[in-house]
């Protein structure tokens, strides 16, 4: 089955988001959808996996019904139990950090920093530290509230997403990544100076700026591209 069938390009009134096609170390390929924010999916195949998904953001009523759904942290605005609740049928599995699981009953998969998951045999998830490192703004996502991005492995392809955070030790720590979704969101998340600076630091093959707009301080999209001009191929796709 096609990404186009999954997401109901062609029929009458279908919600129609941009996607793009990237091959897989392994000869496959994987579909990344973006909506709207942080919320955005990854198809495998015919497995959908959704990452942070909140009722704004998509018509998730008219979408493919999860395998898979990541969260990343307890936020509204990328915590959404109705969201989830559309998109779950009693086979889909659910990975988030140890305080979104409280909003499951614990229903699902816990994850803390450095963690790993395999919840199906197509993805491998590890855990990773997502946290505010600015004075300041230390407040908006603690460390000690052990929030998570998430580095998964399909195909032998390695997609991290970072969820909300600025860089941080064990993010400027990642190597040999394919594809990086890093939030460009001031004040509460990077900086543009920031996200070149990881970017520089884990050399993605693409980058993706997501969770930016939707506050006052915009974020200088233009600038991050030129500045990383050699470094990644910047892929800007509209989340705002």
């Amino acid at each position: 089955m096609s990404i186009l069938t999954l997401f109901g390009c062609g029929k009458r009134n279908a919600p129609a988001y941009p996607a793009d096609t990237i091959p897989t170390r392994d000869g496959g390929s994987v579909t990344l959808t973006f909506f709207k924010h942080a919320s955005l999916s990854i198809a495998v195949g015919d497995k959908i996996i959704y990452v942070d998904p909140v009722s704004d953001k998509a018509d998730y009523a008219r979408l493919p019904k999860a395998d898979l759904i990541l969260v990343t942290h307890s936020h509204y605005d990328h915590l959404d139990a109705a969201a989830v609740d559309t998109l779950s049928t009693p086979a889909t599995d659910i990975v988030c950090d140890r305080t979104s699981a409280e909003a499951f009953e614990m229903n699902c998969h816990t994850m803390r920093p450095g963690s790993v998951a395999k919840p199906r045999d197509y993805v491998k998830i590890e855990a990773v530290a997502a946290y505010n490192t600015t004075p300041g703004h230390l407040q908006f996502h603690p460390k000690d509230r052990e929030d998570c991005g998430y580095l998964l492995t399909v195909g032998g392809t390695r997609i991290y997403i970072a969820g909300d955070t600025e860089p941080t030790p064990e993010m400027l720590a990642l190597r040999d990544i394919d594809i990086a979704l890093l939030p460009v969101n001031q004040p509460y998340t990077m900086t543009v100076d920031q996200a070149v600076q990881a970017v520089q630091a884990i050399r993605p093959a693409i980058f993706y700026p997501y969770h930016y707009g939707e506050v006052d301080e915009k974020t200088d999209i233009d600038r991050l591209v030129r500045e990383l001009e050699g470094v990644a191929e910047v892929r800007v796709r509209p989340m705002e």
